[in-house]
């Protein structure tokens, strides 16, 4: 009789561990749950985040990603492709309301936001000197550029026909100047941070169109600016680093 009682107590213990089991099953689907919460909050304080920040862009103000964390590290708040063709528009717009015909087009590439302007918006033949109706041109770029996070890149090209004057001995010289002069000027004029801009001078060795025509040197002869995407910024020299490297 004793047996067969302790054989019965044995039987309800084996059918209540499945208990157990099951309550390990519901907290670890309780844990699961609150993660996925708890991610999909951070990611729509992001979504919210990025939002704000570029409808500044777009209304022309200066709010947009000012914090004092280290973009070159981390990439945070740094554009992506689809946040530069959304400003892209809205340069476009800002350009035609000018109702000039100035020569300027943009595109978004894998490079990030380039705004193609034309020699004739910006300077005269074998000249690096502004002529007044480029200031028009550059300060709609800097009203959208300035706010951003992302690299600046300014690029002088020329066309293939030679040059060679006292001040410039080549086309090398002419487009590094262009490119030079256009930095200077955002960086002077509207505050830009010079460690967030940097120019560059190709010459006639990166055409947009054969020097075969006139109307194709006239496009090869440009300043590109480029607002660099967000893998692209994370390669170059942040200024930041060499401080933080000063410091140890």
């Amino acid at each position: 009789m004793n047996k067969r009682f302790r054989r019965d107590l044995d039987d309800d213990d084996n059918l209540d561990r499945w208990l157990l089991t099951y309550a390990d099953l519901i907290t670890l689907l309780l844990a699961f749950f609150i993660v996925m919460y708890s991610m999909s909050q951070l990611d729509a304080k992001k979504f919210g985040k990025m939002t704000e920040a570029l409808t500044g862009v777009l209304r022309g103000g200066e709010s947009i990603l000012n914090e004092q964390t280290d973009h070159t590290k981390t990439g945070h708040g740094l554009l992506n492709i689809g946040d530069l063709s959304m400003i892209q528009r809205h340069v476009e717009e800002r350009f035609k309301s000018l109702n000039e015909e100035l020569e300027i087009a943009t595109e978004v590439t894998e490079r990030g936001l380039v705004v193609h302007v034309m020699e004739s918006a910006l300077f005269r033949p074998g000249s690096a000197d502004l002529h007044p109706k480029a200031r028009k041109v550059l300060d709609i770029v800097a009203d959208f550029a300035r706010p951003l996070p992302n690299h600046i890149r300014v690029e002088g090209h020329t066309d293939d026909t030679p040059i060679n004057t006292r001040i410039y001995p080549s086309n090398w010289e002419l487009s590094s100047a262009r490119a030079t002069e256009v930095v200077r000027y955002l960086i002077d004029e509207h505050g830009i941070p010079a460690d967030r801009i940097s120019a560059l001078g190709y010459g006639q060795f990166r055409p947009v169109a054969p020097n075969n025509t006139a109307e194709n040197r006239a496009r090869n002869r440009r300043v590109d600016i480029v607002v660099l995407t967000m893998e692209l910024t994370l390669t170059e020299p942040s200024s930041s680093l060499y401080d933080m490297t000063a410091q140890k």
